[in-house]
C-alpha cells in the first residue's frame, strides 16, 4: 500500500479525481486529494495567487510520505513541491504534465505545443489575469473521449484558473524517482510534446495510455492498475 496525492490540473478541484481515487482505494492505496488555490469561481480572488501558493497548499496536505500524481499544469506544482519537502515525496508521475524546464513557465511551454490547441478554447479575463474554458472546449479538448455525463458534471465545477500561478518558472527536484504518463489523444498538450518533455526527466520511466486529456475520468480503471504498478515500483 502507498499514500498517493492526486494533485489537479487547471481549472479543476480534487472533485475531478471522483472516479480514480475510489478505484485506487480498492487497490489498497491510501489515497488523498487537494484543491489548489490559484483555481475559483471569482476571478477576482485570485489576482495574487502564486505558483508557491499552490505548492504551500501541496505540502500541507501531505500526511506522511507520499507519491505525487500532478495532472496537466500541476507538473510545476507537484516538482516544487518535492524541491520543498524531498523527504516527504516517495515519486513524482507526470499525467500528462507539463515539465519544469530552467528559466520556462508554464505559459511558456503552453505557447510552444505543436499546432497549438488552446488557440480560442480560452476565456480571459485580462482584469483579473484569470481564464477559464470555452463551452466548445469541453469536448473539443478536454472531455472528447469521456462518458457523457462528465461534461455535465464537470461543468458547473470548473473555475477560474490564475495566470500568475502559471507565469513563475520552478526547478526539476533532483533524486526523485520520476514516471511520466503520456495520453496519446490528448487535445490539449499534444502527445508529441509530452514525449519531448518525458525525454528531459532524468531516469524517468515513460508509460502511455490511449485516452484523451482526462484519463481520470475516460479510464480510471486502467489509469488506477498503471498508477498502482508505478506506486509499488518506488
Amino acid at each position: 500500500m502507498a499514500r498517493i496525492l492526486l494533485v489537479h490540473g487547471s481549472n479543476h478541484g480534487g472533485w475531478c479525481w471522483r472516479d480514480l481515487a475510489p478505484a485506487l482505494g480498492a487497490l489498497g492505496h491510501a489515497v488523498a486529494t487537494v484543491d489548489l488555490p490559484s483555481v475559483s469561481n471569482e476571478p477576482a480572488s485570485l489576482a495574487g495567487a502564486t505558483l508557491e501558493d499552490d505548492v504551500a497548499a501541496v505540502v500541507d496536505a501531505l500526511d506522511g510520505p507520499a507519491v505525487l500524481v500532478g495532472h496537466s499544469a500541476a507538473g510545476f506544482v507537484i516538482a516544487g513541491a518535492a524541491e520543498r519537502v524531498p523527504d516527504a515525496v516517495t515519486g513524482l508521475v507526470y499525467l500528462c504534465a507539463y515539465v519544469p524546464r530552467p528559466g520556462a513557465t508554464l505559459n511558456d511551454l503552453a505557447r510552444e505545443a505543436p499546432g497549438r490547441p488552446l488557440d480560442g478554447a480560452l476565456e480571459v479575463d485580462r482584469v483579473h489575469r484569470a481564464y477559464r474554458f470555452r463551452e466548445a472546449a469541453l469536448l473539443g479538448n478536454l472531455y472528447g473521449d469521456c462518458p457523457a455525463e462528465v461534461v455535465h458534471y464537470a461543468r458547473p465545477r470548473l473555475g477560474w484558473q490564475a495566470i500568475g500561478a502559471q507565469s513563475q518558472a520552478v526547478a526539476l527536484p533532483e533524486g526523485v524517482p520520476s514516471h511520466y504518463v503520456v495520453c496519446a489523444r490528448d487535445a490539449v498538450i499534444p502527445p508529441e510534446q509530452q514525449r519531448a518533455m518525458a525525454a528531459e526527466l532524468p531516469g524517468a520511466a515513460v508509460h502511455e495510455l490511449d485516452t484523451g486529456h482526462s484519463p481520470f475520468f475516460a479510464a480510471p480503471v486502467r489509469l488506477a492498475a498503471l498508477l498502482d504498478e508505478i506506486a509499488r515500483a518506488v
